[in-house]
Protein backbone atom coordinates (compact mmCIF):
# COMPACT_ATOMS: atom_id res chain seq x y z
CA UNK A 1 0.00 0.00 0.00
CA UNK A 2 1.28 3.48 -0.81
CA UNK A 3 1.33 5.86 2.19
CA UNK A 4 -1.55 8.30 2.50
CA UNK A 5 -0.64 11.61 0.86
CA UNK A 6 -0.88 14.69 3.05
CA UNK A 7 -3.50 17.11 1.84
CA UNK A 8 -3.40 20.89 1.99
CA UNK A 9 -6.76 21.75 3.48
CA UNK A 10 -8.08 25.27 3.11
CA UNK A 11 -9.94 26.43 6.20
CA UNK A 12 -13.64 26.90 5.66
CA UNK A 13 -14.75 30.51 5.30
CA UNK A 14 -15.98 32.13 8.48
CA UNK A 15 -19.69 32.91 8.40
CA UNK A 16 -20.56 36.54 8.65
CA UNK A 17 -23.41 35.60 10.94
CA UNK A 18 -23.48 32.51 13.18
CA UNK A 19 -25.52 29.53 12.07
CA UNK A 20 -27.65 27.33 14.28
CA UNK A 21 -25.54 24.69 16.06
CA UNK A 22 -25.09 21.75 13.71
CA UNK A 23 -25.41 19.05 16.32
CA UNK A 24 -28.60 20.22 18.01
CA UNK A 25 -31.56 18.07 16.96
CA UNK A 26 -34.93 19.74 16.65
CA UNK A 27 -36.67 16.98 18.60
CA UNK A 28 -35.32 15.45 21.79
CA UNK A 29 -37.46 12.31 21.77
CA UNK A 30 -38.15 11.12 18.21
CA UNK A 31 -40.82 8.67 19.33
CA UNK A 32 -42.94 11.25 21.11
CA UNK A 33 -45.08 13.48 18.87
CA UNK A 34 -45.52 15.86 21.80
CA UNK A 35 -41.82 16.68 21.48
CA UNK A 36 -42.65 18.50 18.26
CA UNK A 37 -44.00 21.44 20.25
CA UNK A 38 -40.86 23.58 19.84
CA UNK A 39 -39.92 24.89 16.42
CA UNK A 40 -36.25 25.28 15.47
CA UNK A 41 -34.23 26.38 12.46
CA UNK A 42 -33.41 23.62 9.97
CA UNK A 43 -32.01 23.60 6.47
CA UNK A 44 -34.68 22.98 3.83
CA UNK A 45 -32.72 23.54 0.60
CA UNK A 46 -29.06 24.00 -0.28
CA UNK A 47 -26.46 23.84 -3.01
CA UNK A 48 -22.69 23.45 -2.65
CA UNK A 49 -20.87 26.40 -4.22
CA UNK A 50 -17.82 26.46 -6.48
CA UNK A 51 -15.46 29.02 -8.00
CA UNK A 52 -16.71 30.91 -11.08
CA UNK A 53 -16.07 29.50 -14.53
CA UNK A 54 -13.72 30.95 -17.14
CA UNK A 55 -16.63 32.22 -19.23
CA UNK A 56 -20.30 33.00 -18.86
CA UNK A 57 -22.19 34.93 -16.22
CA UNK A 58 -20.24 33.54 -13.25
CA UNK A 59 -16.99 34.76 -14.84
CA UNK A 60 -18.18 38.20 -15.95
CA UNK A 61 -20.56 38.96 -13.10
CA UNK A 62 -23.40 41.42 -13.58
CA UNK A 63 -24.19 45.13 -13.30
CA UNK A 64 -27.58 46.65 -12.46
CA UNK A 65 -29.23 43.24 -12.75
CA UNK A 66 -31.86 41.26 -10.88
CA UNK A 67 -31.52 37.49 -10.79
CA UNK A 68 -34.71 35.49 -10.23
CA UNK A 69 -34.04 31.91 -9.08
CA UNK A 70 -36.23 29.08 -7.79
CA UNK A 71 -35.33 26.93 -4.78
CA UNK A 72 -37.32 23.72 -4.35
CA UNK A 73 -37.76 23.40 -0.57
CA UNK A 74 -38.03 20.03 1.14
CA UNK A 75 -39.73 20.86 4.46
CA UNK A 76 -41.79 23.96 5.06
CA UNK A 77 -42.00 26.28 8.04
CA UNK A 78 -43.53 29.37 9.59
CA UNK A 79 -40.51 31.59 8.82
CA UNK A 80 -37.49 31.39 6.55
CA UNK A 81 -34.08 32.91 6.09
CA UNK A 82 -31.68 32.96 3.13
CA UNK A 83 -28.01 32.04 3.01
CA UNK A 84 -25.99 34.06 0.50
CA UNK A 85 -22.41 33.39 -0.58
CA UNK A 86 -19.44 35.43 -1.75
CA UNK A 87 -16.99 32.66 -0.87
CA UNK A 88 -15.31 32.77 -4.30
CA UNK A 89 -15.87 36.44 -5.12
CA UNK A 90 -12.95 38.76 -5.83
CA UNK A 91 -14.51 41.89 -4.33
CA UNK A 92 -17.17 42.67 -1.69
CA UNK A 93 -20.58 41.73 -3.09
CA UNK A 94 -23.27 44.42 -2.76
CA UNK A 95 -26.76 42.92 -2.60
CA UNK A 96 -29.16 45.81 -3.17
CA UNK A 97 -32.50 44.18 -2.45
CA UNK A 98 -34.05 40.70 -2.16
CA UNK A 99 -37.66 39.50 -2.23
CA UNK A 100 -39.18 36.04 -1.83
CA UNK A 101 -42.54 34.39 -2.47
CA UNK A 102 -43.82 30.84 -2.98
CA UNK A 103 -44.30 29.96 -6.64
CA UNK A 104 -47.83 29.27 -7.81
CA UNK A 105 -47.53 29.27 -11.63
CA UNK A 106 -46.56 26.57 -14.14
CA UNK A 107 -42.85 25.65 -14.09
CA UNK A 108 -42.69 25.79 -17.88
CA UNK A 109 -41.96 29.52 -18.09
CA UNK A 110 -40.64 32.56 -16.29
CA UNK A 111 -41.87 32.60 -12.68
CA UNK A 112 -44.86 34.94 -12.69
CA UNK A 113 -45.76 36.18 -9.25
CA UNK A 114 -48.27 38.51 -7.67
CA UNK A 115 -46.29 41.64 -6.71
CA UNK A 116 -48.55 42.01 -3.67
CA UNK A 117 -47.31 38.64 -2.41
CA UNK A 118 -43.58 39.46 -2.67
CA UNK A 119 -41.99 39.71 0.77
CA UNK A 120 -38.81 41.79 1.28
CA UNK A 121 -35.79 40.20 2.94
CA UNK A 122 -33.82 42.21 5.49
CA UNK A 123 -30.19 42.02 6.60
CA UNK A 124 -29.67 43.32 10.11
CA UNK A 125 -32.82 45.36 9.61
CA UNK A 126 -31.69 46.88 6.29
CA UNK A 127 -32.77 46.13 2.72
CA UNK A 128 -29.20 45.76 1.44
CA UNK A 129 -26.00 44.08 2.55
CA UNK A 130 -22.36 43.99 1.48
CA UNK A 131 -20.85 40.51 1.80
CA UNK A 132 -17.07 40.47 2.27
CA UNK A 133 -14.86 38.38 0.02
CA UNK A 134 -14.59 34.76 1.11
CA UNK A 135 -17.65 34.75 3.36
CA UNK A 136 -21.31 33.82 3.60
CA UNK A 137 -24.20 35.84 5.03
CA UNK A 138 -27.46 34.78 6.65
CA UNK A 139 -30.50 37.07 6.30
CA UNK A 140 -32.85 38.13 9.05
CA UNK A 141 -35.84 35.81 9.58
CA UNK A 142 -38.65 36.42 7.07
CA UNK A 143 -42.18 35.97 8.37
CA UNK A 144 -43.56 33.92 5.52
CA UNK A 145 -45.24 30.54 5.88
CA UNK A 146 -44.07 28.07 3.25
CA UNK A 147 -45.58 24.58 2.88
CA UNK A 148 -43.58 21.39 2.43
CA UNK A 149 -42.40 20.67 -1.12
CA UNK A 150 -42.63 24.32 -2.17
CA UNK A 151 -40.88 26.23 -4.96
CA UNK A 152 -39.59 29.48 -3.48
CA UNK A 153 -39.00 32.33 -5.93
CA UNK A 154 -35.98 34.42 -4.87
CA UNK A 155 -35.28 37.74 -6.64
CA UNK A 156 -31.89 39.31 -5.94
CA UNK A 157 -30.89 42.77 -7.17
CA UNK A 158 -27.14 43.20 -7.70
CA UNK A 159 -26.15 46.84 -8.46
CA UNK A 160 -22.64 45.74 -9.44
CA UNK A 161 -20.36 45.58 -11.14
CA UNK A 162 -20.10 42.45 -9.05
CA UNK A 163 -17.02 40.85 -10.51
CA UNK A 164 -16.98 37.04 -10.71
CA UNK A 165 -19.86 35.36 -8.89
CA UNK A 166 -19.86 32.37 -6.58
CA UNK A 167 -21.96 29.72 -8.29
CA UNK A 168 -23.31 26.19 -8.37
CA UNK A 169 -22.78 25.16 -12.01
CA UNK A 170 -25.29 22.30 -12.30
CA UNK A 171 -28.48 23.40 -10.58
CA UNK A 172 -30.85 21.65 -13.02
CA UNK A 173 -33.26 24.53 -12.55
CA UNK A 174 -33.92 27.48 -14.84
CA UNK A 175 -32.85 30.95 -13.69
CA UNK A 176 -33.83 34.34 -15.07
CA UNK A 177 -32.48 37.89 -15.21
CA UNK A 178 -33.79 41.42 -15.74
CA UNK A 179 -32.19 44.82 -16.08
CA UNK A 180 -32.43 47.09 -13.06
CA UNK A 181 -34.15 46.46 -9.74
CA UNK A 182 -37.01 44.14 -10.67
CA UNK A 183 -37.32 42.44 -7.29
CA UNK A 184 -40.90 43.70 -7.06
CA UNK A 185 -41.78 42.83 -10.66
CA UNK A 186 -44.44 40.32 -11.65
CA UNK A 187 -42.16 38.51 -14.10
CA UNK A 188 -42.66 39.85 -17.61
CA UNK A 189 -39.39 41.80 -17.39
CA UNK A 190 -37.30 38.65 -17.01
CA UNK A 191 -35.54 36.57 -19.64
CA UNK A 192 -34.25 33.02 -19.30
CA UNK A 193 -30.54 32.59 -18.53
CA UNK A 194 -28.60 30.00 -20.53
CA UNK A 195 -27.55 26.87 -18.67
CA UNK A 196 -28.83 25.75 -15.29
CA UNK A 197 -26.39 27.32 -12.84
CA UNK A 198 -27.25 29.06 -9.59
CA UNK A 199 -25.65 32.25 -8.31
CA UNK A 200 -25.08 33.76 -4.85
CA UNK A 201 -28.04 32.00 -3.15
CA UNK A 202 -26.75 28.83 -1.48
CA UNK A 203 -29.38 27.86 1.07
CA UNK A 204 -32.81 28.35 2.62
CA UNK A 205 -33.51 27.63 6.29
CA UNK A 206 -37.01 27.34 7.74
CA UNK A 207 -38.41 27.55 11.24
CA UNK A 208 -40.05 24.15 11.64
CA UNK A 209 -40.97 21.37 14.04
CA UNK A 210 -39.26 18.61 12.05
CA UNK A 211 -36.35 16.62 13.48
CA UNK A 212 -33.58 18.48 11.69
CA UNK A 213 -31.87 18.04 8.33
CA UNK A 214 -29.84 15.45 6.46
CA UNK A 215 -26.97 16.47 4.17
CA UNK A 216 -26.35 14.35 1.07
CA UNK A 217 -22.67 14.92 0.32
CA UNK A 218 -21.23 13.78 -2.98
CA UNK A 219 -20.35 14.31 -6.62
CA UNK A 220 -22.36 14.37 -9.86
CA UNK A 221 -24.57 11.44 -8.89
CA UNK A 222 -25.79 13.38 -5.86
CA UNK A 223 -25.85 16.63 -7.83
CA UNK A 224 -28.16 14.94 -10.32
CA UNK A 225 -26.27 15.09 -13.62
CA UNK A 226 -28.58 14.94 -16.66
CA UNK A 227 -31.61 15.07 -14.39
CA UNK A 228 -34.60 16.67 -16.19
CA UNK A 229 -34.43 20.43 -15.63
CA UNK A 230 -37.03 21.87 -13.24
CA UNK A 231 -38.56 18.46 -12.47
CA UNK A 232 -36.81 17.78 -9.13
CA UNK A 233 -36.13 14.09 -9.79
CA UNK A 234 -32.59 13.80 -8.42
CA UNK A 235 -32.11 11.21 -5.73
CA UNK A 236 -32.09 13.85 -2.94
CA UNK A 237 -35.40 15.22 -4.26
CA UNK A 238 -36.97 11.78 -4.35
CA UNK A 239 -35.63 10.98 -0.89
CA UNK A 240 -37.23 14.23 0.36
CA UNK A 241 -40.55 13.08 -1.10
CA UNK A 242 -40.26 9.76 0.78
CA UNK A 243 -39.46 11.53 4.04
CA UNK A 244 -42.42 13.89 3.67
CA UNK A 245 -44.73 10.90 3.37
CA UNK A 246 -43.68 9.75 6.86
CA UNK A 247 -45.22 10.81 10.19
CA UNK A 248 -44.22 14.38 10.96
CA UNK A 249 -41.88 13.38 13.76
CA UNK A 250 -39.76 11.46 11.22
CA UNK A 251 -39.49 14.29 8.68
CA UNK A 252 -36.11 15.81 7.83
CA UNK A 253 -35.00 18.70 5.69
CA UNK A 254 -32.94 17.39 2.76
CA UNK A 255 -29.85 19.32 1.65
CA UNK A 256 -28.08 18.49 -1.60
CA UNK A 257 -24.31 19.06 -1.21
CA UNK A 258 -23.32 17.32 -4.43
CA UNK A 259 -20.95 18.91 -6.98
CA UNK A 260 -20.50 17.41 -10.43
CA UNK A 261 -16.92 16.22 -10.93
CA UNK A 262 -16.02 16.58 -7.27
CA UNK A 263 -13.15 14.51 -5.85
CA UNK A 264 -12.00 13.38 -2.44
CA UNK A 265 -8.32 14.15 -2.95
CA UNK A 266 -8.03 17.10 -5.33
CA UNK A 267 -9.47 20.54 -5.96
CA UNK A 268 -11.09 20.70 -9.38
CA UNK A 269 -12.05 24.30 -10.25
CA UNK A 270 -15.74 24.52 -11.10
CA UNK A 271 -16.03 20.93 -9.85
CA UNK A 272 -15.36 22.35 -6.42
CA UNK A 273 -12.73 22.16 -3.74
CA UNK A 274 -11.80 18.65 -2.67
CA UNK A 275 -14.41 16.93 -0.54
CA UNK A 276 -12.07 17.12 2.43
CA UNK A 277 -11.54 20.86 2.01
CA UNK A 278 -15.26 21.68 1.67
CA UNK A 279 -16.64 19.29 4.29
CA UNK A 280 -16.78 21.84 7.11
CA UNK A 281 -18.69 24.42 5.06
CA UNK A 282 -20.99 22.09 3.12
CA UNK A 283 -21.81 19.68 5.96
CA UNK A 284 -20.92 21.02 9.41
CA UNK A 285 -21.95 24.56 8.45
CA UNK A 286 -25.50 23.58 7.51
CA UNK A 287 -28.41 24.50 9.76
CA UNK A 288 -29.93 21.89 12.07
CA UNK A 289 -28.03 19.03 10.44
CA UNK A 290 -28.14 15.76 12.35
CA UNK A 291 -27.18 13.19 9.68
CA UNK A 292 -24.82 13.14 6.70
CA UNK A 293 -24.75 10.61 3.85
CA UNK A 294 -21.34 10.32 2.13
CA UNK A 295 -21.07 9.25 -1.53
CA UNK A 296 -17.65 10.22 -2.88
CA UNK A 297 -14.67 8.59 -4.56
CA UNK A 298 -15.64 7.44 -8.05
CA UNK A 299 -14.04 10.47 -9.73
CA UNK A 300 -10.75 9.87 -7.92
CA UNK A 301 -10.83 6.23 -9.03
CA UNK A 302 -11.88 6.95 -12.61
CA UNK A 303 -9.63 9.90 -13.32
CA UNK A 304 -6.57 8.10 -11.94
CA UNK A 305 -7.25 5.00 -14.10
CA UNK A 306 -6.66 2.77 -11.11
CA UNK A 307 -3.59 4.62 -9.79
CA UNK A 308 -5.39 5.75 -6.62
CA UNK A 309 -4.70 3.63 -3.56
CA UNK A 310 -7.98 2.62 -1.85
CA UNK A 311 -6.20 3.18 1.48
CA UNK A 312 -5.97 6.89 0.60
CA UNK A 313 -9.71 7.06 -0.08
CA UNK A 314 -10.52 5.19 3.12
CA UNK A 315 -8.33 7.58 5.10
CA UNK A 316 -10.38 10.53 3.86
CA UNK A 317 -13.65 8.75 4.69
CA UNK A 318 -12.30 8.24 8.20
CA UNK A 319 -11.61 11.98 8.43
CA UNK A 320 -15.25 12.62 7.50
CA UNK A 321 -16.47 10.20 10.13
CA UNK A 322 -14.28 11.72 12.83
CA UNK A 323 -15.28 15.31 12.05
CA UNK A 324 -18.97 14.45 11.87
CA UNK A 325 -18.92 12.50 15.14
CA UNK A 326 -17.10 15.34 16.90
CA UNK A 327 -19.97 17.60 15.81
CA UNK A 328 -22.54 15.11 17.13
CA UNK A 329 -23.73 13.96 13.70
CA UNK A 330 -24.77 10.52 12.54
CA UNK A 331 -22.79 9.36 9.50
CA UNK A 332 -24.10 7.00 6.81
CA UNK A 333 -21.71 5.57 4.25
CA UNK A 334 -22.96 5.03 0.68
CA UNK A 335 -21.40 2.43 -1.61
CA UNK A 336 -20.12 3.63 -5.00
CA UNK A 337 -22.37 2.72 -7.91
CA UNK A 338 -21.19 0.62 -10.89
CA UNK A 339 -19.33 2.32 -13.73
CA UNK A 340 -18.17 -0.35 -16.17
CA UNK A 341 -18.52 1.06 -19.67
CA UNK A 342 -17.97 4.67 -18.56
CA UNK A 343 -15.33 6.70 -20.36
CA UNK A 344 -12.82 6.50 -17.52
CA UNK A 345 -13.47 2.86 -16.55
CA UNK A 346 -10.51 0.54 -15.96
CA UNK A 347 -10.15 -2.94 -14.53
CA UNK A 348 -7.78 -1.58 -11.89
CA UNK A 349 -10.26 1.14 -10.99
CA UNK A 350 -13.04 -1.42 -10.61
CA UNK A 351 -10.87 -3.32 -8.13
CA UNK A 352 -10.43 -0.06 -6.18
CA UNK A 353 -14.20 0.56 -6.20
CA UNK A 354 -14.85 -2.93 -4.89
CA UNK A 355 -12.22 -2.48 -2.18
CA UNK A 356 -13.74 0.81 -1.00
CA UNK A 357 -17.26 -0.62 -1.08
CA UNK A 358 -16.15 -3.66 0.92
CA UNK A 359 -14.70 -1.38 3.60
CA UNK A 360 -17.86 0.77 3.71
CA UNK A 361 -20.06 -2.32 4.10
CA UNK A 362 -17.95 -4.26 6.61
CA UNK A 363 -15.71 -1.95 8.62
CA UNK A 364 -18.40 -0.97 11.12
CA UNK A 365 -16.96 2.56 11.25
CA UNK A 366 -20.05 4.18 9.81
CA UNK A 367 -23.24 4.51 11.86
CA UNK A 368 -25.13 2.97 8.97
CA UNK A 369 -24.77 2.01 5.32
CA UNK A 370 -26.97 2.65 2.28
CA UNK A 371 -26.04 0.22 -0.49
CA UNK A 372 -26.47 2.21 -3.70
CA UNK A 373 -24.30 -0.30 -5.57
CA UNK A 374 -26.77 -3.08 -4.83
CA UNK A 375 -29.74 -0.82 -5.57
CA UNK A 376 -28.78 0.03 -9.17
CA UNK A 377 -26.41 -2.70 -10.42
CA UNK A 378 -27.30 -5.28 -13.05
CA UNK A 379 -27.67 -8.66 -11.25
CA UNK A 380 -26.44 -10.40 -14.40
CA UNK A 381 -23.43 -8.12 -14.73
CA UNK A 382 -22.68 -6.59 -11.29
CA UNK A 383 -19.95 -4.28 -12.58
CA UNK A 384 -22.52 -2.46 -14.71
CA UNK A 385 -25.55 -0.38 -13.92
CA UNK A 386 -28.90 -1.97 -14.73
CA UNK A 387 -29.81 -0.72 -18.24
CA UNK A 388 -33.22 0.48 -17.03
CA UNK A 389 -31.41 2.79 -14.59
CA UNK A 390 -28.60 3.95 -16.90
CA UNK A 391 -28.89 7.39 -18.46
CA UNK A 392 -26.68 6.09 -21.25
CA UNK A 393 -23.13 6.94 -20.17
CA UNK A 394 -22.85 3.89 -17.86
CA UNK A 395 -21.96 6.17 -14.95
CA UNK A 396 -24.98 8.31 -14.07
CA UNK A 397 -28.44 7.00 -13.12
CA UNK A 398 -31.55 8.27 -14.85
CA UNK A 399 -34.67 9.34 -12.93
CA UNK A 400 -35.67 5.70 -12.36
CA UNK A 401 -32.18 5.00 -11.06
CA UNK A 402 -32.43 7.97 -8.70
CA UNK A 403 -35.74 6.60 -7.48
CA UNK A 404 -34.08 3.25 -6.75
CA UNK A 405 -31.35 5.04 -4.80
CA UNK A 406 -33.90 6.98 -2.75
CA UNK A 407 -35.77 3.72 -2.09
CA UNK A 408 -32.59 2.09 -0.75
CA UNK A 409 -32.73 4.11 2.47
CA UNK A 410 -34.15 2.72 5.68
CA UNK A 411 -36.11 5.84 6.64
CA UNK A 412 -36.46 4.77 10.25
CA UNK A 413 -32.68 4.52 10.53
CA UNK A 414 -32.19 7.82 8.74
CA UNK A 415 -34.58 9.61 11.10
CA UNK A 416 -33.55 7.85 14.28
Amino acid sequence: MRPFRKLAVTAAAVLALPLAPAAAPAVANPGDPAALGRADWVGSWAVAVTPPGTSGLSATGVTDTTLRQVAHLSVGGSELRLRLSNVYGTKPLVVGKVTVTPRTDDLAGTPTVDPAELVPVAFDGRVSVTIPVGTEWVSDPVRLTVPDDTDLVISTYLPGPTGPLTQHPAGYATSFSATGDQTSGAGSQYTRLPGAARYVIEGVDVLSRVRGSVVLFGDSITDGVVSPVDQNLRYPDQLADRLLAQPSWRELGVLNAGISGNRLLANAGTAGDSALARFDRDVLGQTGVRTVVLLEGINDIGNSRGATDPADLIAVHRQFIQRAHEAGLKVIGATLTPYEGAGYYSVEGEADRQALNHWIRTSGEYDGVVDFDRAVRDPQHPGRMLPAYDVGDHLHPNSAGFKAMAAAFDLAELSR
